[in-house]
């Protein structure tokens, strides 16, 4: 079988990319297998081009709603129809469509969380499952920077399916990690495929700023002048959407601020307005980047410093995934760890509100058949935000209950043990900041990977030119295509209502 040919006839390229052709040839061969490949490298391939091959169905979880949409409109573009997404985005009557004719779809997305579902999975486990494939693997892992508790079920839920061939991809994860991964899902005797982390074509560049307000003023410097399309990350909505404002009101550049907070087709606008160059820069919160098919983003600019290495290396690897040279730009002031610290604070319930919540279960009795139930009103009185309340929703439906006293204390320890890696995760981070050796050489000890070609330029520590990132060409006064994009929220608007 001449994979080359089956690349060019379907997906018109010409080679395969770092790592992607060792993990189709060993999934093809009937092996489980852990992938670890640098951010750009086009991961959904290792389970697309087999998806071709295989006769039964391709079954993805994947922790993101929106990376989700992505991946089943970049299908439809490579001409295959057979796919659909299972999650909490469609209605219940979309839902149960789905699932009337689910023999028909050959690549089936679905979120952890539904695959959770009884009905479902009931539903699944009728199918013939080719390949059971776990993006963003590194959620399996309490070690990992992204931990989601449904991940770590995943392992039970493939025992329930039969055991079908598994194939586990992440592009960030430390040793320790990997090897979560592995046991996790009961994949002991595993192909590992573990590709060098590194990108050489984006340099790496830290700017002390003394004084936290100047920021602004050098973001205005630096997008004047960087080569662009480019991406500046903030942990604040706010400031994503003042910089925004900003740049745009100077005439610098057309932009818009993307966020979470947004509506979805607000934000399928400006995703899609950015893919096809109508936007020169995006500023934008962790929300923006996944599943983004762009190969041209020459700069990514951090406002805010990260909350670990892993997610800082995922967000500068949507730059240069053309293999053209890319810059990545943190800016810092001293105190910035301070706020990462606060938001790792904030993720997680304290030691009080545990001890609160606890002292109200024992007044209201609120065990029953020997099974603690939490109701919304208690969420409400003990000032639980949304992710808090999960977390314990969690924790407490997934733990043995033979007392009050152990299930608190078991949780506690938990917490506590997330709370200390993630503060370890900001330590690494802000080391890094503050190094005096080479950035690259720095990230690639942290995830035991081995530096095998100096690069030049490299970094900031390596003799990194600014003025090489520039544009040559004047990229103010321009406007955007106003009838262009309104064409496109158009056709948006009109296909949700007629699904409707």
């Amino acid at each position: 079988m001449n994979l080359e040919i089956l690349l060019k006839e379907h997906f018109g390229y010409d080679s395969f990319k770092i790592g992607q052709k060792e993990v189709i040839t060993s999934i093809l061969a009937g092996k489980h297998t852990l992938a670890m490949l640098p951010t750009g490298t086009g991961k959904s391939l290792c389970y697309q081009l087999p998806g071709l091959i295989f006769s039964g169905h391709i079954l993805i979880i994947s922790p993101l709603l929106s990376l989700m949409q992505d991946q089943v409109e970049q299908f439809k573009r490579f001409g295959e129809k057979r796919v659909v997404a299972l999650n909490s985005f469609l209605t219940q009557e979309e839902k149960n469509s789905i699932l009337r004719q689910l023999k028909q779809y050959k690549f089936i997305f679905i979120s952890p969380e539904m695959l959770n579902v009884p009905f479902i999975l009931r539903k699944l486990s009728e199918l013939s499952i080719s390949l059971f494939v776990v993006d963003e693997a590194h959620c399996i892992s309490q070690w990992g920077y992204d931990f989601r508790p449904d991940y770590s079920k995943l392992g039970d839920i493939r025992q329930k399916l039969g055991d079908p061939l598994t194939l586990a991809l992440t592009a960030t994860a430390t040793k320790q990690v990997r090897k979560d991964i592995i046991q996790s899902l009961s994949i002991e005797n595993c192909r590992k495929v573990e590709t060098t982390i590194d990108r050489p074509n984006i340099a790496f560049k830290v700017e002390k700023i003394a004084i936290y307000s100047e920021k602004q003023n050098r973001v205005v410097e630096l997008v004047t002048k960087l080569q662009k399309p480019g991406i500046i990350y903030f942990s604040s909505k706010k400031l994503a959407e003042q910089m925004a404002s900003l740049l745009a009101e100077k005439g610098i550049c057309r932009t818009m601020a993307y966020h979470g907070g947004q509506d979805p087709n607000t934000r399928v606008l400006i995703q899609q307005q950015f893919i096809h160059g109508q936007l020169d820069v995006i500023c934008a919160t962790s929300a923006f980047g996944m599943g983004v098919n762009k190969e041209n983003i020459r700069f990514i600019i951090h406002y805010h410093m990260p909350m670990q290495l892993e997610s800082y290396l995922q967000e500068i690897g949507r730059a240069g995934r053309d293999g053209k040279l890319s810059i990545a730009i943190l800016l810092y002031s001293p105190g910035d760890e301070h706020l990462p610290i606060q938001l790792a604070e904030g993720e997680l319930p304290s030691e009080q509100q545990i001890d609160w919540l606890f002292s109200k279960i024992e007044q209201e009795e609120e065990f029953t058949n020997g099974k603690l139930h939490l109701n919304d009103q208690l969420c409400e009185l003990g000032g639980f935000n949304e992710i808090q309340w999960r977390i314990l929703e969690e924790l407490i439906n997934d733990t043995p209950q033979n007392n009050r006293k152990e299930l608190q204390k078991t949780i506690q320890l938990f917490l506590k043990s997330r709370l200390t890696a993630k503060m370890n995760n900001i330590f690494h981070m802000k080391a890094w900041v503050e190094s005096n050796v080479c950035r690259r050489e720095f990230i690639m000890e942290y995830f035991d990977d081995e530096l095998t070609n100096k690069v030049i330029p490299c970094c900031d520590q390596c003799g990194l030119q600014l003025k090489d990132y520039h544009s040559s060409i004047d990229q103010t006064k321009t406007t955007i295509n106003e009838l262009s994009w309104m064409e496109y929220l158009g056709k948006i608007l009109m296909k949700n209502e007629l699904s409707e």
